[in-house]
């Protein structure tokens, strides 16, 4: 039993890498050291205890997690070091090697973070606590506000689809949820609190309902009931877990934006193939091709993967012709790198370091073209924004329903609120809009 006197008066940073699901779940470990007395850390102040939330997705991940928790030591000299996430769960004896780290807690652990403190003293080197990837069971719902108008909920963990360049089964497990009931619980919590939008988030979303009997659909059906939010956005959802019933609900629903955020990963079927992903270029294009006929104005967002083995220049100029003939809205893209046990590395052909950025740089410019196009195709057109509150240099920015970021100047009184703007035009990288 943990003397809870230790933490009076204790004062915590956060620092927080990856994905929007690490974020809600830096939001709950926050809360569970608020519920014992631990304060944030203010700017200026040099906290008492740290917590690193970290993300492995790639190489560069890694090496930038190394570095973030090297800097939060120096400027926190003395403090009580946690690090977590997905790098603390595959590679923790690097975490624990770095000098000022006192513990490492795996995806079992992170969320119960203080069962696994003591009295905070520091520790010559870092304490491991982690599980095996096949004993990773727990689902601890976290909803996160940070420093955003938006929450992000946490409605599942985990995943099953294994494709062949990925660790994320390995660091967060097999696919796991929360129940309906309590996801419809905590978006009124966010209601209570004042919150207008929810950004649903996950590993793998679509396959909600893998623990509880129920599906991603009766989800979102449920959600959409909630009195007192105006919007709702669904993160990345796999394509072939995006029903046409899920899109036809989101075209005639009360509260879900018009936003998608699809991975593709390529857009060649030989490179979907080595990938092991659990569709093709036809049925992608099937879900672009539906989101336009029922929502036009929709901005769809895609992932795609430039320079992995196996991605001849055949196979690379057949991605890029398909995605120049697909009506999205912006790509997102990643340059591949090697992931350790990863069934990716038995594949012969690998791709040199030059040719990957060409290819990166190919598909960026592309992009840069897409969403030039969606924002002139959106001029003239009336929406509704709703304001952050944060102060960039005098300015506040917020969002259309269909993600299209405007800024304005900062006005207090705005944060939070749904304002109508008229889209005037695109002028280079930005929307000059009018208020109504």
């Amino acid at each position: 039993m943990i003397d809870n006197s230790i933490f009076e008066n204790k004062k915590a940073a956060y620092l927080t890498l990856g994905c929007k699901l690490n974020f809600a779940e830096t939001s709950a470990i926050g809360r569970q050291l608020a519920q014992v007395g631990v304060r944030k850390a203010r700017k200026g102040e040099i906290a008492d205890i740290c917590v690193v939330n970290t993300c492995s997705v790639t190489e560069l991940a890694d090496k930038k997690c190394r570095q973030a928790v090297r800097k939060l030591i120096k400027e926190n000299p003395g403090a009580f070091v946690i690090v977590t996430g997905c790098y603390a769960q595959l590679k923790p004896e690097d975490i624990a090697g770095i000098e000022g780290v006192d513990l490492v807690l795996g995806s079992e652990q992170k969320l119960d973070v203080v069962a696994y403190l003591d009295e905070l003293k520091k520790k010559d080197k870092g304490i491991i606590f982690t599980t095996k990837t096949n004993q990773i069971k727990a689902f601890v719902p976290s909803c996160s506000q940070e420093d955003r108008t938006r929450y992000f909920l946490k409605v599942q963990d985990g995943c099953d689809y294994f494709c062949s360049f990925c660790t994320i089964p390995f660091a967060r497990g097999r696919s796991r949820n929360g129940t309906i009931a309590s996801m419809v619980e905590q978006a009124k919590e966010v209601v209570a609190k004042g919150g207008k939008e929810i950004v649903l988030t996950g590993v793998n979303i679509g396959d909600f309902g893998k623990t509880t009997g129920e599906s991603f659909f009766d989800l979102i059906k449920a959600l959409d009931e909630v009195e007192g939010i105006e919007r709702y956005r669904i993160s990345s959802i796999e394509p072939n877990l995006l029903t046409d019933e899920i899109i036809e609900f989101v075209a005639l629903s009360k509260r879900f934006a018009p936003h998608f955020h699809i991975p593709l990963q390529s857009g060649s079927d030989t490179v979907l193939k080595l990938m092991r992903r659990r569709y093709d270029t036809a049925l992608f294009k099937h879900k672009v091709d539906k989101i336009k006929s029922v929502m036009p104005d929709a901005f769809i967002g895609v992932d795609v993967i430039v320079g992995t083995r196996g991605e001849t220049d055949e196979c690379f100029e057949e991605a890029r012709a398909f995605l120049e003939n697909l009506d999205f809205s912006q790509l997102h893209v990643f340059t591949y790198s090697e992931r350790p046990n990863t069934q990716a590395l038995k594949i012969d052909h690998s791709v040199d370091p030059k040719t990957k950025h060409a290819r990166c740089r190919i598909l960026l410019d592309l992009s840069d073209e897409k969403l030039r196009k969606f924002y002139l195709s959106q001029q003239g057109r009336t929406r509704k924004v709703l304001y952050e509150h944060t102060d960039y240099e005098g300015m506040m920015h917020g969002f259309t329903e269909n993600y299209i970021k405007v800024e304005t100047p900062y006005n207090e009184n705005k944060v939070n609120v749904l304002s109508e703007v008229v889209l005037d035009r695109f002028d280079e990288d930005k929307i000059l809009f009018s208020e109504i």
